[in-house]
């Protein structure tokens, strides 16, 4: 079905006009796709991921749907990126294919942007446009302004967006941070000078909308950390988002401060790290080494920085606290800081990972009982802020679910903003001219990548795993002779049902269904569709007492 099929009113996008649609990341945080469209026009403001959905068994990368964009594909000048975080800019290298517009960035999220297409043989196919940073671009009738914000990634940007029918804000993820040890602070100036150009509107990060006061600066924890290594007896383990290279930063630093050398535990450390010297952001003078080229240390002298903070099955942390990993054991005597948050749905597998660590008797640290750990997020003081120095006439939230969108919305109505528009997913928005607001409802959805292919969250696939995965699946084979009409063998198998363990009840539903078949006569067993149905209600009947629904699969043979 074409997307234009669920337009829900007469206004269409290609008409005269400043619009904005997000088709990922609002209502939700991360997986982040932004559209804009000027007089027909589109550009697309970051193609991010999400990971490890609980709702969909087997699932790990997930996609935002660009059917939308996808038929207007000849309309697109391109996409470009505010930074490097992978839901911003994680589905580039799946979703590229289907847009084949120029990509613009900064150097450093160019950077570890092509990284990640070498990995997976695309770096020839994919055209990235390097964009200074602070620097300006014009793409069809959008001149667009890099303005240096802080978050923990180097070179986050704001996108200053100029149009005929005004000026917008994209802010991205930001914070303001006096001291982020690592890029350049907030550029306030710049800010205030685009602010009084005049705005249209702010699209913006919402994610910490509910924290009160201020995000707090990494120069803080730089300082825990150090005070926590200098205390420490045994061997150190720091996990932390491979991402935030002022963490990482700060790490090292404590660590040659206290005569340990440093591991790197983790394939997405290595990459932030190679991409980080490329560019200028670490010294390639500090030495970093494989966990393996430690092992003839002590553990006064170790330091290790592992990826797994989320509690991830396979990574390092959870293979370590296991005792699983070849070169990393852990003691009484030692110590875990988890110099992170944690991400909303993680909960539990963090648990799990702290009960795992605290078996092994070694000290857990956490941003609840120590300064080791600030979000890249503003909280409600830095919005306020923000407000105050651009003064638009629209707020946006965006980047965050519906209670953190409409904290945002409380305060951008506190700041005096005119208009304040709750959008979520597929809210096809007219920002000018005329009255802004909501106008339509556009199709968005989600897809998960497996092998070398996008699938559909509604479709087959995933639809019949995840009804195995709670329901669990029963398979009947059928052998049908055509002349005389005679039903010859029936055999079933299950997976995953309560009656697995017991032949003598398989049997028994074997007899149940083909005795079931022979009493409905030879013209019943003609038509396929009749045995499918009559069967489907018999083995419906038969799981009600389990409170299951199996999904149940038919193989029909007339021979």
């Amino acid at each position: 079905m074409s997307t234009k099929d669920y337009l829900k009113s007469d206004h269409d996008p290609t008409d005269k006009g400043l619009w904005f649609l997000p088709l990922g990341g609002a209502g939700e945080i991360g997986m982040n796709l932004n559209l804009y469209c000027c007089d027909g026009n589109w550009i697309i403001v970051d193609l991010g991921v999400s990971f490890n959905d609980y709702r969909m068994p087997g699932v790990e990368i997930i996609l935002p749907d660009p059917m939308f964009i996808e038929e207007r594909r000849d309309s697109l000048l391109g996409i470009v990126l505010t930074h490097a975080h992978e839901d911003h800019i994680g589905a580039v290298a799946y979703l590229w294919e289907k847009l084949r517009c120029p990509i613009y960035a900064s150097p450093f999220t160019a950077c570890f942007l092509r990284h990640k297409l070498s990995d997976i043989g695309k770096i020839d196919e994919i055209k990235i446009i390097e964009v200074n940073v602070s620097g300006k671009l014009t793409v069809g009738p959008f001149d667009i302004e890099f303005i240096n914000l802080t978050h923990s990634i180097p070179e986050p940007n704001g996108l200053g967006i100029s149009t005929s029918y005004g000026n917008i804000l994209h802010t991205g993820d930001w914070k303001f941070d006096d001291n982020p040890l690592v890029g350049e602070v907030s550029d306030k100036k710049k800010l205030k000078g685009f602010g009084d150009k005049g705005v249209l509107a702010l699209v913006g990060d919402s994610t910490n909308a509910l924290t009160a006061g201020k995000s707090g600066s990494e120069n803080e924890v730089r300082k825990t950390l150090l005070e926590i290594v200098n205390a420490a007896e045994g061997k150190v383990i720091v996990s932390c988002f491979a991402s935030n290279l002022a963490r990482i930063k700060s790490i090292i630093d404590a660590a040659h401060k206290n005569n340990r050398e440093v591991a790197l535990v983790g394939r997405s450390l290595w990459r932030i790290v190679k991409v980080a010297r490329e560019t200028g952001y670490l010294d390639e003078s500090i030495n970093l080494y494989e966990a393996e080229e430690l092992s003839c240390l002590t553990s006064k002298n170790l330091l290790y920085i592992c990826t797994g903070s989320q509690g991830e099955p396979r990574a390092a942390l959870t293979r370590i606290a296991e005792g699983k990993h070849p070169d990393i054991s852990l003691s009484e005597e030692d110590i875990v800081v988890f110099s992170s948050r944690i991400i909303p749905g993680n909960e539990k597998p963090i648990f799990a990972l702290y009960n795992k660590l605290a078996r092994l008797d070694v000290k857990i640290i956490t941003s609840k009982t120590n300064m080791v750990h600030v979000s890249g997020h503003p909280a409600q003081e830095e919005l306020n802020e923000m407000y105050k120095l651009i003064k638009p006439e629209i707020s946006i939230p965006v980047h965050g679910e519906q209670i953190h969108l409409k904290s945002h919305l409380k305060i951008a109505q506190n700041c005096k903003v005119p208009n304040c528009i709750l959008v979520e997913n597929g809210m096809l928005t007219l920002l000018a001219p005329g009255v802004p607001g909501v106008k339509d409802q556009v199709f968005y959805g989600r897809m998960s990548w497996e092998g070398n292919r996008a699938l559909p969250y509604q479709g087959t696939v995933l639809k019949e795993r995840k009804k195995i995965h709670y329901n669990g699946a029963i398979f009947i084979t059928i052998v049908i002779q055509k002349k005389p009409i005679l039903l010859k063998d029936l055999k079933i198998s299950v997976i995953s049902l309560p009656l697995q363990a017991d032949e003598n009840e398989i049997s028994n539903l074997e007899s149940n269904i083909f005795n079931h078949l022979l009493s409905c006569g030879k013209e019943f067993i003609l038509d396929d569709k009749n045995i499918v149905y009559n069967i489907k209600r018999l083995i419906k009947k038969k799981f009600y007492e389990y409170k299951i629904r199996p999904l149940v699969k038919l193989h029909i043979f007339r021979d």
